[in-house]
């Protein structure tokens, strides 16, 4: 298996890696130490791990520590789900009605929708990747199957992902262990001592997870055509395009000739996004940033801000000649 069948550079080869900031002193520690300060400036305990997905150049920031996936589980869903319909277990066009009453609660698509909407299982998966649409993901997830979805991250080499539900198994487990009966009444209660750690949503022990080095080995899989046959990671690839929110992956990027995909994850302390950087010059590089702030804060520009400045620093890296700085 090459660098290009998803095996990451190691010592020798021009990676910076490592569990603990993620490269060695004088290969990749220049470079990860102004990421670091990066995350502290804006307030947040930040892990990443980029990937040149043709070359396997890596480098990362505690890349091989758990993080809470949140709407970042809808990655592998979306994986699993184009690998069943290439094998014929579901039709991709198949409409599927979706009632007021048996949605999960979300801010955006069909989950804010106050009728009875009927679509294909193909265009949920869209509203579930470019707006984070919760109802439509959990819908996919009936469909497609809990198990199946983490037999696939397990088959495709992700031992430590892990999808524990959907959103609405996320929303009740919050409300359950905040003690409350909706969310508002759980902001209200944040503050509260011990509030925040019963909350299994954010402890990555207990909820749908995974590490940054494997989000970006599930991303070059895609972007290789090794994730599923090579219309399904076409597919999958559209998605990831087309998703709407600007301020956090391609605020690092903002050039015309630059192409940045991702998938973003958002709840209460938690912002993330994993997604690929394209560069004219055939350059591809896949990227996950995963952030913690210490106090749960609705709008966190700067946490939305570093996860862009700190995937362009590592991405400059592995662009430029020689081993990452």
């Amino acid at each position: 298996m090459s660098a290009r069948d998803g095996r990451t550079a190691r010592a020798g080869t021009g990676g910076a890696t490592g569990g603990g900031t993620g490269a060695r002193a004088g290969a990749g520690g220049e470079v990860t130490a102004r990421i670091e300060a990066a995350f502290r400036a804006a307030g947040v305990t930040g892990h990443l791990h980029a990937a040149d997905i043709d070359t396997g150049r890596e480098i990362g920031v505690r890349p091989d520590e758990p993080v809470v996936l949140a709407s970042v589980f809808k990655v592998p869903l979306l994986v699993a789900f184009h690998r069943q319909a290439a094998a014929g277990l579901l039709d991709p066009t198949e409409a599927v009605t979706v009632r007021p009453e048996d949605r999960s609660a979300g801010p955006t698509g069909i989950s804010a929708l106050l009728d009875e909407v009927r679509m294909s299982l193909r265009d949920l998966a869209c509203l579930m990747i470019t707006v984070s649409d919760n109802a439509a993901a959990d819908v996919l997830l009936d469909r497609v199957g809990l198990a199946a979805v983490n037999e696939t991250a397990a088959r495709l080499g992700l031992p430590r992902t892990y999808v524990d539900g959907g959103g609405r198994d996320l929303y009740d487990a919050m409300l359950s262990d905040g003690g409350v009966d909706s969310f508002a009444e759980l902001w209200a209660r944040l503050d509260e001592p011990g509030v925040l750690g019963r909350l299994r949503g954010l402890d990555p022990a207990r909820t749908s997870r995974s590490t940054p080095r494997e989000m970006t080995r599930l991303l070059g899989l895609v972007w290789r055509d090794e994730a599923a046959p090579p219309d399904g990671c076409a597919a999958m690839r559209r998605l990831f395009g087309l998703q709407v929110w600007p301020h956090r992956l391609s605020s690092g990027f903002p050039f015309d000739d630059v192409l940045v995909s991702g998938k973003t994850g958002t709840l209460l302390t938690v912002r993330n996004e994993v997604g690929v950087v394209e560069y004219p010059d055939g350059g591809r590089y896949a990227v996950a940033v995963f952030t913690r702030s210490s106090l749960p804060i609705a709008a966190l520009p700067r946490a939305d801000a570093v996860i862009g400045t700190s995937a362009r620093m590592a991405v400059e890296a592995l662009r430029a000649p020689g081993r990452p700085r």
